[in-house]
């Protein structure tokens, strides 16, 4: 796999920060407060997919079935799995299916408003914001596609999103317009961030778990001594194939087989002495719950990774940060909604 950028820190990098420069080329902003745009508005009665189906393009076939109706349009039990998907990745607050119910909820609202307005934003926007977060995260598209799809996002669920939230920032614009409000753009939904590739060196061990168990009523009387023997053991250590043979007339000693686990898989107690200890080599023993314990490394190699996802999502801060403006529009939408739960 090719190195596309050497491994790095992202937690500090809030996910607010970098909206405007990857909305560029979009006109989002600049049209919603009195710019004018070239991209063709898709028009209000024409068939799309924005941030939730229409009633009348749901093919009721399978296990899909309608939880939510806001107005005509309608949202499935599926739409409401991916979003929580995406709200995980996100690492958002909360219940994942709740809030993701009622993001979509809210989504459905904005995005009946943006079609009456003429406001939905276009394919070709979608995908050029799609290809830029991509590229701001320095990572090509079908590795982004991947993590979309591994995570039970989809590529396809989260250019809803996408589409959802430009298109309100252009309603939002449209209705500041037509009241002369001029003074502050519509925020923008910070959903496109550069963070650094997900794409990482990290190594990958293979080990076993070597534990002289004390049975917790004997635990006092014996663990001293279980130690002991624990660490006489570890001396002997030179590798994984041959650790049943030791094992072998020893009472109360299990070794089990705990496969190839990447580091940042590694549990937080034991993390630091795997990586300090040499293949072939035994962790120092430790004494836990179970009696004590040690771990084997049979096996380090150099891996790469693009499996990261929720790295890209991760921030306290990804929530969107409305207007006042925006707070009463949407409120007004939303009091002349018909919502049915189901």
């Amino acid at each position: 796999m090719v190195k596309y950028m050497r491994n790095r820190s992202w937690k500090h990098l809030a996910f607010m920060a970098m909206v405007a420069p990857v909305l560029a080329g979009c006109d989002a902003i600049d049209s919603a407060i009195g710019g004018s745009t070239t991209e063709k508005p898709i028009i209000a009665d024409q068939p799309l997919t924005t941030g939730v189906p229409e009633t009348k393009l749901l093919s009721g076939t399978g296990g899909t079935r309608i939880a939510v109706l806001v107005d005509d349009q309608a949202i499935t039990n599926t739409d409401i799995r991916r979003r929580a998907q995406f709200v995980k990745l996100r690492r958002l607050k909360g219940n994942p299916t709740a809030v993701a119910r009622q993001e979509l909820i809210d989504e459905a609202i904005k995005m009946r408003e943006a079609r009456r307005l003429n406001a939905v934003a276009s394919d070709t926007a979608v995908d050029q914001a799609y290809a830029r977060f991509a590229k701001r995260n320095k990572m090509p598209l079908n590795v982004l596609d991947k993590i979309m799809a591994d995570r039970g996002v989809t590529k396809r669920g989260f250019k809803q999103f996408i589409r959802a939230q430009m298109s309100w920032q252009r309603a939002v614009g449209a209705r500041m317009r037509s009241e002369g409000t001029t003074t502050a753009a519509p925020s923008a939904q910070p959903w496109l961030p550069a963070v650094g590739s997900t794409t990482r060196d990290t190594k990958e061990y293979t080990l076993q778990q070597v534990v002289f168990t004390v049975p917790k009523a004997e635990r006092s009387q014996t663990l001293a001594a279980k130690t002991a023997a624990a660490n006489r053991f570890r001396n002997q250590v030179t590798g994984c194939d041959n650790t049943r043979d030791l094992a072998k007339g020893l009472n109360d000693v299990a070794v089990l087989d705990r496969g190839r686990i990447r580091a940042d898989q590694l549990p937080p107690d034991w993390r630091k002495e795997v990586e300090t200890t040499q293949p072939g080599r035994a962790t120092k023993v430790r004494q836990t719950p179970k009696g004590a314990e040690m771990l084997i490394v049979c096996r380090a190699r150099d891996i790469k990774t693009v499996d990261g996802g929720a790295d890209i999502f991760a921030s306290e801060d990804f929530e969107e940060k409305a207007s006042e403006f925006e707070k009463k529009y949407f409120a007004e939408l939303k009091k002349k909604a018909v919502i049915k739960q189901r």
